[in-house]
């Protein structure tokens, strides 16, 4: 019996919180869970059938930059370097890649001034992208409610599941 594509049975990898992960096999799906003011990437390449993705916790290295070498997937700037360089090493090139964001939610009821982690960290991935020539093609960010993503790497397809309702990318 010969299986169809949509008979395969599915891989999860999880992309725990300041991390990252690629994947040029059809049978996985790459998630990451509780993302609340992190911010989930994932970059795709149809061409290549190849992506990755970045649960990354905090705009900007430069904050602990010995952190950022310990681990640079904590950082939005460090983690999207280091995703990159491991698509790019697999053959892919950044104009074929597709760009979602997800997260970046205001968790604490607190409003004070400058302290909206979500934003910053949302403004921080908008600002590097732009910085390498790459543009968001579909997001779920803001608001209050945490997230869980899926990336199938099969077909790039995204997927949303946040306060019981599932959003497609």
């Amino acid at each position: 019996m010969k299986l169809r594509n949509s008979d395969m049975l599915k891989e999860t990898i999880t992309v725990n919180i300041s991390d990252a992960r690629v994947s040029d096999d059809p049978a996985h799906v790459l998630a990451t869970y509780s993302l609340g003011s992190c911010i989930g990437v994932c970059l795709y390449s149809r061409k290549m059938g190849a992506g990755g993705l970045l649960h990354y916790l905090l705009p900007d290295s430069t904050a602990n930059p010995q952190k950022a070498k310990e681990n640079p997937f904590v950082y939005a700037d460090t983690g999207m370097k280091t995703l990159l360089e491991k698509l790019t090493s697999m053959g892919i090139r950044k104009n074929q890649l597709s760009v979602k964001v997800a997260g970046g939610a205001q968790r604490l009821k607190v409003k004070a001034k400058g302290f909206n982690i979500g934003k910053r960290n949302y403004l921080a991935i908008r600002k590097i992208l732009w910085k390498q020539g790459m543009f968001i093609d579909a997001e779920d960010v803001g608001g209050f409610s945490p997230r869980t993503l899926y990336m199938s790497v099969i077909d790039g397809a995204v997927t949303i599941r946040s306060g019981g309702l599932k959003k497609y990318l």
